[in-house]
């Protein structure tokens, strides 16, 4: 894509966290350990799944999806993030600007629109569990996946897009860690209503939908699993759902919160806001490994088996 029609420029600053420049260098550290663990906990999961053929079941699956959109968030965003704090390289240029916007929302909404699809997994496994294996078969799987990333990919392009057209003038400095869509914006010339317009449309249709969707799954489950004989399954159950509803809300809470008091809460201070921008994109991704990946049993005794045996368990034929 090509720019040179616009009045854009060759690069931007990206400051960090702003009031807290002198403290960016110690916050990498335990910035650095979460993206470690972010990054072995999803390809983990990742091996986990493709290696054991016991786990080639749509659960597993939207777990795998889930992994991969959490290494591209984590990755888009955070190599970057600690270059800054660590080597103050806060320079990035136009189009990897753009380009890493686009990565973090398209795929945000792909998580959300995974999560959607988690809840609505589980509510067939728990209330329609003579249904499941009818209803999600593998292509199915594989289409709701698809779709999740192509919702995210086509409503993110025209942003982007728009982003891209600007001109921008006076200081092409960044108030953000990463180049946040709004922080760019303001740093447009003209009419950037259009960009608040849909910014602030699409981030609440897209939460208020999928948010109200998924409320509605994990309502009607908890009537079916109070009728379930077995006190064992009840408990197994209300135990998973509780992990779902655990990553929802940590999903949800701080993007809502950085959403918002971007473009209104003047009084919310700068520093708090980014902090948890920054936050949002490296503590799900790390715990979503632990919360589902690690509470699956299936799972879990892949991984000791890997450690008790010090290599990867060869892959078996189903």
């Amino acid at each position: 894509m090509s720019y040179s029609n616009h009045s854009s420029p060759s690069s931007f600053i990206l400051t960090g966290i702003p009031g807290l420049e002198d403290a960016q260098f110690w916050i990498a550290f335990p910035f650095c350990t979460m993206y470690f663990m972010a990054v072995l906990g999803n390809i983990t999961v990742l091996l986990a799944i493709w290696m054991d053929p016991s786990l080639h079941l749509p659960m597993f699956y939207f777990l795998y999806m889930l992994a991969a959109i959490d290494l591209v968030l984590t990755t888009s965003t955070m190599p970057k993030l600690i270059s800054i704090f660590w080597f103050r390289s806060h320079e990035i240029d136009f189009e990897s600007c753009v380009a890493q916007m686009f990565f973090i929302h398209s795929f945000t909404i792909a998580e959300s629109g995974l999560l959607l699809t988690m809840a609505f997994d589980r509510y067939l496994a728990i209330c329609k569990p003579l249904h499941y294996s009818a209803i999600l078969t593998g292509p199915t799987t594989a289409k709701l996946g698809l779709a999740a990333v192509g919702r995210g990919t086509a409503i993110i392009i025209p942003l982007s897009s728009m982003v891209a057209n600007l001109s921008y003038c006076g200081p092409h400095v960044i108030d953000h860690s990463y180049c946040e869509h709004m922080s760019v914006v303001k740093l447009a010339c003209g009419d950037t209503r259009p960009n608040y317009i849909y910014g602030i449309t699409v981030a609440t249709i897209v939460v208020g939908s999928d948010s109200v969707l998924i409320a509605v799954s994990y309502m009607l489950i908890p009537r079916e699993v109070l009728g379930l004989s077995s006190r064992e399954a009840r408990l197994k159950s209300f135990s998973t759902c509780g992990s779902h509803i655990g990553v929802i809300l940590l999903f949800y809470t701080p993007g809502l919160f950085s959403s918002y008091t971007d473009r209104w809460g003047k009084s919310v201070p700068a520093q708090l806001r980014i902090l948890v921008a920054d936050l949002y994109l490296l503590v799900p991704p790390m715990l979503n490994p632990l919360i589902y990946g690690m509470r699956t049993k299936q799972i879990w005794e892949w991984v000791l088996s890997l450690l008790c045996q010090k290599g990867i368990p060869s892959r078996s034929s189903p």
